[in-house]
């Protein structure tokens, strides 16, 4: 069975550079492909998804490595489509999660 590691991303890429740092290191883990990957952006971390996100805290992570890690097969979620039941679900099916 492989590992599966869910980031969840919550925090604002406005005022912080915890979302670009949590997409950097995703990226890096995924890169390997031995850890199946997910990250879900929830509430304004979902800023990092549109085409602003380059001008956000360390914008270059975000369109440096989200491509990659779409590539690598990551799974890539955004808060205005999931429930709060279905993220609870995710993050059960899950051998990690890590929270930024």
């Amino acid at each position: 069975m492989n590992r599966r590691l869910l980031f969840i991303i919550d925090s604002d890429p406005r005022s912080s550079r915890r979302p670009a740092e949590a997409v950097r290191i995703a990226a890096g883990i995924a890169a390997w492909r031995q850890v199946d990957v997910s990250l879900y952006f929830r509430g304004h971390a979902a800023l990092a998804l549109t085409e602003e996100a380059e001008s956000l805290m360390d914008g270059d992570n975000f369109t440096r490595y989200l491509p990659v890690l779409r590539e690598a097969g990551a799974r890539v979620l955004s808060g205005e489509r999931m429930s709060d039941a279905a993220l609870a679900a995710l993050a059960a099916g899950q051998t990690s999660v890590a929270r930024f």
